[in-house]
C-alpha cells in the first residue's frame, strides 16, 4: 500500500511501502504523501511509522532503485547535513535542477533553465558544529536530522581538509568555557591563513578566561578566534577569496559555502555583465557581503556601489578595496534594504543591479527594482521559492527572465544557489491615432 489507512494508531508499526518520488528535502515520498528519508524513488521499503505521522523510519529496503549508490560518509543517515549520498549523479543532478524548476512553475514562470553547474570543488569551507555535554566530557558534531540529537563526528568529508580537525579544535576550546555544559555552537572556516573560529552560545568571558583561550589560539595554530564576533586575538588576518575578490571576512560573518561556488556564482554575474550592446559601467551590488561580486566587477573597469545590512562587512569590503589595485571606484553603505530599499531615483542611472539576499528574499528591493528604469538585473539567490517570488515581481514590472543557472555548492543537501539574469523589455513606443478624413 502506498497509504496510511492500515497503520495502527496506538504504536508505531512496520510496513511495506513504495516509493513514488523524490521530495523537495531529499526525502522518498509515498502517493499517500508519507515521507521516508533514506528510501529512492521506485522502491519497496520496510516502514516504521505512527498514525498520524508524516514522516516514516526506514527499516530495511526490500526492492532497490538501480540509481542506489553506496553513501561515503559513515556518518550518513545519522547526521542531517546531507540528504542524498545514496543517489547515482545523474539522477541526483536532475533532482537538484527540478527543485528550481518546481519553484519556477509554482510561479508560473517560464524561462531557459540551464543544466545544474557542480560547485562543490574541494569542499565545504565552513561548518557550524555543536557541543554538548555528554556522559560528563565535551563532544563536537553536528545534529541528527529532525533532532536535537547530538551526532559526534571526528570529522566532515565534505569539508576541505584544512577542517577535518575543527571537531577537535572546538572540544579544545570548550574546555575553558564549561566543557559543553552550556551549548556551544562553533562556526569553523578554513581560511588561506589558518582557522578563523567564531564561538556562540555562551556569551561574554572574563579576562582570565580570554587569556585562556589566546593560549589556545596558539596552541592549535589559529588564524583568528572570537566570541559572538568579538575578536579574542587575531593572529593572521584570515583571508578568503582569490585574486581581486581576497578579502578578510567579519567573524561569523556571510561567506559562500565553497569557494568554487564564490567563483562559479562570481562568472555568472561578470558573464551577464559582458553581454549585450551597451557597456555596463555602473552597478549596484546589493546584499553584497563582503564583497566578493563588488570587488570582481570593479576589477573589470566597472564603477561599483556597494550595499549590505552588516556594517562589518562593508568594512570588510572597503579594506580589500583600499589594500588592493587596479580597481574602478568603489562605494560602499550599510543600509537595511528590507526596511530602507533604494528607491527609483536611485537605480534609474545605473546601468545593472546585482542582489544576492539571504533566504527571504528580496521582496521589498524587488518592488522597487520593478519599478525603476535599469536595464539589466542579475539576481542571485540561495533559495529558489523566494527568489520565483522576485522573479514574478520583476516580470511584472517589464523585466523579462532570460535564464536561470542552478549552481550545486550544497552538495547532497537539499539546498540550491541560483543565478537568474533579467533585462528589461523594450517599450513599443506609442501609436499615433488617425482620424480618417471627412
Amino acid at each position: 500500500m502506498n497509504d496510511m489507512s492500515d497503520i495502527a494508531e496506538e504504536s508505531p508499526v512496520e510496513q511495506t511501502l513504495t516509493i513514488a518520488r523524490l521530495g523537495a528535502r531529499g526525502d522518498g515520498l509515498t502517493e499517500g504523501g508519507l515521507a521516508v528519508p533514506g528510501a529512492l524513488p521506485g522502491e519497496r521499503v520496510r516502514v516504521r511509522v505512527r498514525r498520524g505521522d508524516r514522516v516514516g523510519t526506514l527499516v530495511a529496503v526490500e526492492e532497490a532503485s538501480p540509481e542506489r549508490i553506496a553513501p561515503f560518509c559513515p556518518y550518513f543517515s545519522a547526521c542531517g547535513g546531507c540528504a542524498v549520498q545514496h543517489l547515482a549523479p545523474g539522477p541526483y543532478a536532475a533532482w537538484k535542477r527540478g527543485i528550481v524548476a518546481s519553484a519556477l512553475a509554482q510561479a508560473r514562470i517560464e524561462t531557459d533553465l540551464r543544466p545544474l553547474l557542480d560547485a562543490r570543488g574541494a569542499g565545504r569551507r565552513r561548518i557550524t558544529l555543536h557541543v554538548r555535554e555528554i556522559e560528563g566530557r565535551a563532544e563536537a558534531g553536528l545534529m541528527a536530522a529532525r533532532s536535537h540529537a547530538l551526532v559526534a563526528i571526528d570529522h566532515c568529508p565534505i569539508t576541505v581538509p584544512a577542517l577535518h580537525r575543527a571537531p577537535a579544535v572546538a572540544q579544545a576550546l570548550a574546555a575553558p568555557l564549561g566543557h559543553g555544559r552550556k551549548p556551544l555552537d562553533v562556526a569553523a572556516t578554513a581560511t588561506v591563513t589558518g582557522l578563523d573560529i567564531d564561538i556562540r552560545g555562551h556569551g561574554t568571558v572574563s579576562e582570565g578566561v580570554r587569556g585562556v583561550l589566546t593560549r589556545l589560539a596558539g596552541e592549535l595554530d589559529l588564524a583568528r578566534l572570537s566570541i559572538h564576533g568579538d575578536v579574542v586575538v587575531e593572529r593572521r588576518p584570515p583571508a578568503v577569496g582569490e585574486g581581486p575578490t581576497r578579502r578578510v571576512p567579519p567573524p561569523g560573518g556571510f561567506l559562500q559555502a565553497t569557494q568554487a561556488g564564490e567563483a562559479a556564482l562570481t562568472a555568472l554575474v561578470l558573464e551577464a555583465m559582458d553581454e549585450g550592446k551597451a557597456k555596463v559601467r555602473r552597478v549596484d551590488d546589493l546584499f553584497c557581503g563582503s564583497g566578493p561580486f563588488a570587488l570582481a566587477l570593479a576589477a573589470g573597469g566597472r564603477e561599483v556601489h556597494a550595499v549590505e545590512g552588516e556594517a562589518a562587512a562593508i568594512t570588510s569590503l572597503t579594506r580589500a578595496y583600499r589594500a588592493g589595485a587596479g580597481f574602478a571606484r568603489i562605494t560602499a553603505e550599510a543600509r537595511d534594504l528590507f526596511r530602507r530599499p533604494l528607491l527609483g531615483p536611485e537605480l534609474d542611472a545605473l546601468d545593472a543591479v546585482v542582489f544576492d539576499p539571504p533566504r527571504a528574499g528580496a521582496e521589498a528591493q524587488a518592488r522597487r527594482i520593478a519599478e525603476s528604469k535599469v536595464p539589466l538585473v542579475v539576481g542571485v539567490a540561495c533559495d529558489p521559492g523566494t527568489f520565483a517570488r522576485d522573479a514574478a515581481t520583476l516580470i511584472a514590472g517589464g523585466y523579462q527572465l532570460e535564464r536561470v543557472t542552478p549552481v550545486d555548492q550544497f552538495a547532497w543537501s537539499a539546498h540550491v544557489e541560483l543565478v537568474g539574469v533579467f533585462r528589461k523589455a523594450a517599450r513599443k513606443p506609442a501609436g499615433r491615432t488617425l482620424r480618417r478624413p471627412r
